[in-house]
C-alpha cells in the first residue's frame, strides 16, 4: 500500500492548493524561477510571452506567476527573505511536482525540477566588480536548514566543510555551516563563458552573521578577514547571499536540478555598494531566462 501523507504534514487548502504557496499542482512548470522580491516576480513575468500567463497568485511573502518565455513554460516564485522560507518553498514545490493532491500518496513517475535562484549579494574579493553577474557552483549555508533531513552528509562536502570551521573559527555555539555543490549541468547551461564562479555563504542574516556591525558587537570582529583569506583546494569565498544553500541542498535531496546566480551589489572588501541595480537584475533575468 502506498504511503499517505496525512493532513498535519502535507497541508492543502480547500481549494487544493499548497498551504503557504496556494499554488495549485497543475500550475507548476518543470523550469521554476527563484527570487526573493515579490516585486521581481512581476519584473520576471515582463518578458514573458503576451497573453502567456496562466496564474498570478499572492500569499504572505510568496508571489508566484507562471507563463511562457519563447514558448518555454516558466514558474517564477519569490521566496522572501532566509533559508526558512527556502525551507517552506521547496517542500512545497518538490510535493506539487512528486505527490498526487488527492490521494495523498507519493507519485510513481517522479518529477525533476529546473531551478534557479536569481538575487542579489555582495562580494568577499577585491577582483570581483559591483555589477557582476556571480554563479554559486558552492554554496556554505550557516542556517542549519538541513542537519533537520536525513543523511545530511551524503550530499555536503565534508572535507571543505572542516576546513572551513577551522580556518575560519567559526563559533562553536553556532550551527555547523554545511556546503552543498549546485547542479554542474545546469551551472555550464546559465553561466556560459560570461559569468563569474564561486564558492558563496549563505548567511542566516543580514548584520552580525555577514560580520556587519552596528550597535551590537560580533563574536568574531575580523570574521570577513578570515572567510576572504581562506582557500581549499583552490577554491576561495567569492560572495555572501541568504538563500542558495537550502535550495541547492534540498534540490539534491529531492533530485531537482538547482543553482544560484546574483548580480554584485556590494563589494564587502572596499566597502562599496550600488543600489541603483535593477537595470543590472533586468538583464540577469533576461539572461537566465534565454538560457534555462
Amino acid at each position: 500500500m502506498d504511503c499517505q501523507f496525512p493532513p498535519s504534514q502535507l497541508i492543502i487548502n480547500s481549494d487544493g492548493s499548497a498551504f503557504h504557496l496556494h499554488l495549485k499542482p497543475e500550475y507548476l512548470a518543470d523550469k521554476v524561477i527563484l527570487v526573493g522580491d515579490q516585486d521581481r516576480v512581476n519584473k520576471v513575468a515582463s518578458f514573458f510571452d503576451e497573453g502567456s500567463i496562466e496564474c498570478d497568485v499572492r500569499n504572505r511573502e510568496f508571489h508566484t506567476i507562471t507563463g511562457r518565455y519563447k514558448g518555454k513554460r516558466i514558474t517564477c516564485i519569490s521566496t522572501g527573505i532566509g533559508t526558512d522560507n527556502c525551507d517552506i518553498v521547496m517542500n512545497e514545490i518538490d510535493a506539487l511536482a512528486n505527490i498526487d493532491f488527492q490521494t495523498r500518496s507519493e507519485k510513481k513517475l517522479k518529477r525533476s525540477l529546473e531551478i534557479v535562484r536569481i538575487g542579489t549579494c555582495g562580494a568577499m574579493q577585491e577582483d570581483i566588480p559591483l555589477g557582476s553577474f556571480l554563479v554559486s557552483v558552492k554554496s556554505i549555508g550557516f542556517d542549519g536548514v538541513l542537519a533537520f533531513y536525513h543523511d545530511r552528509d551524503k550530499v555536503c562536502d565534508l572535507p571543505f566543510e572542516q576546513a572551513f570551521v577551522k580556518a575560519v573559527h567559526y563559533p562553536e555555539k553556532a550551527a555547523v555551516p554545511y556546503v552543498v555543490r549546485a547542479n554542474e549541468e545546469l551551472v555550464e547551461r546559465i553561466a556560459g563563458t560570461d559569468m563569474l564562479r564561486g564558492c558563496t555563504i549563505a548567511a542566516n542574516g543580514f548584520y552580525g552573521p555577514q560580520g556587519r556591525v552596528l550597535r551590537v558587537p560580533i563574536a568574531i570582529p575580523d570574521i570577513n578577514e578570515r572567510i576572504s583569506a581562506f582557500r581549499f583546494e583552490g577554491q576561495r569565498i567569492t560572495n555572501y547571499e541568504m538563500e542558495g544553500s537550502c535550495i541547492a541542498g534540498l534540490s539534491l535531496h529531492m533530485g531537482h536540478k538547482a543553482m544560484t546566480v546574483c548580480c554584485v551589489i556590494a563589494q564587502r572588501k572596499t566597502e562599496a555598494a550600488n543600489t541603483d541595480y535593477q537595470p543590472r537584475i533586468a538583464q540577469l533575468i533576461q539572461t537566465v531566462l534565454e538560457r534555462l
